[in-house]
């Protein structure tokens, strides 16, 4: 075993007793000893270091218990990095959020802890492509969401979340004086938000890898099979939304689930967005119908160490890119939250 292993000792069970409860329903027993040497060695060098470490809500519960300060979807990300006081930010999450943290703090040292944690909806589009919509639809505004490289928010007007998505596209619709939104690159998201706000999107042919593969007949078997009420993502086909009792973004899951109290939920989407609220929602029985995403699972405790340890895998974005980039992400800032709950 290599010197720069963190080892287990006995001291780090009692001295990390209550995350051990925390997250003793979250993992499998025999995971937690393994856990907990890299969790300590993160903890200390964060310190060290000066670092804030942010973890996407798709991040594993030994992460996202265990080592992030700052936790949530990307807008909540995208909010934190701009507000952050620490000079080195480290992004447990995908490329294009790291991006995003340092389009909007460009002061700050910003680590990924693996740089091939990319996504299949940012490497679906290209910033030619956006040109190209824009050519065809002069008159109308591109709202794009954060799932994208900087090089393609810089070509658009405005970002969004899953999380604001209806709110920014009609915002920028009255900005324009349009009916007409270009809206990137996600279909089955487009198709949600078209028809939460009634305007004519022109869409992009981009999926999800993880959400498209559910299908409408999981769906009603999770409510039949277990009399479960069903929670999805509007990044998941049609057939799957129809079918839920809710659609909603990360963020937006967990108020419905404080609001309704279900007995038992089945949460359509990422598998650790279930084991993350199932740690806050106790008494609920959640059924996972889950898959699982790869890029996310890139990142991990010995990574996020090295990372931290060598200072490596820093993100970059090309001033001229980031300028703009920044501009829409900026507008979605400043038009706000609104959940759809």
């Amino acid at each position: 075993m290599p010197e720069s292993t963190p080892r287990w000792r006995p001291e780090l069970e009692t001295r990390y007793a209550e995350l051990g409860a925390r997250l003793e329903p979250l993992l499998p027993c025999l995971e937690w000893p393994l856990h907990l040497p890299w969790i300590d060695a993160i903890n200390v060098l964060k310190r060290e270091r000066g670092a804030v470490i942010m973890a996407h809500s798709y991040q594993s519960p030994e992460i996202f218990h265990g080592v992030a300060d700052v936790t949530g979807d990307s807008l909540a990300l995208a909010q934190a990095a701009a507000d952050c006081d620490a000079d080195l930010i480290v992004l447990a999450g995908v490329h294009f959020m790291a991006e995003s943290a340092k389009i909007l703090a460009p002061g700050k040292t910003v680590l990924i802890p693996d740089l091939e944690a990319g996504c299949s909806l940012a490497a679906s589009i290209t910033a030619a492509d956006v040109r190209e919509l824009r050519h065809r639809y002069p008159a109308a505004p591109v709202v794009t969401y954060v799932n994208t490289s900087a090089a393609v928010k810089a070509e658009s007007d405005a970002c969004c979340t899953s999380a604001n998505a209806a709110q920014v596209v009609e915002a920028m619709a009255a900005e324009w004086g349009s009916d007409r939104v270009i809206f990137l690159p996600d279909a089955f998201l487009g198709r949600h938000v078209a028809q939460q706000t009634g305007i004519e999107l022109v869409l992009w042919d981009g999926r999800c890898e993880v959400h498209e593969q559910f299908t409408g007949q999981q769906a009603r078997h999770a409510r039949e099979r277990f009399d479960a009420r069903l929670v999805a993502h509007p990044e998941c086909p049609p057939e799957v939304q129809d079918e839920a009792d809710f659609v909603g973004s990360t963020t937006a899951m967990g108020a419905w689930l404080e609001r309704e109290q279900p007995a038992r939920v089945a949460l359509i989407t990422e598998c650790s967005m279930a084991d993350n609220l199932r740690a806050r929602f106790p008494k609920i029985e959640f059924i996972k119908p889950c898959n699982l995403c790869p890029h996310m699972k890139r990142i991990t405790l010995p990574g996020i160490h090295a990372c931290l340890r060598d200072l490596r895998h820093e993100v970059q974005v090309p001033p001229d890119i980031a300028a703009r980039a920044r501009a829409a992400l900026e507008r979605m800032l400043a038009v706000g939250r609104r959940d759809r709950v």
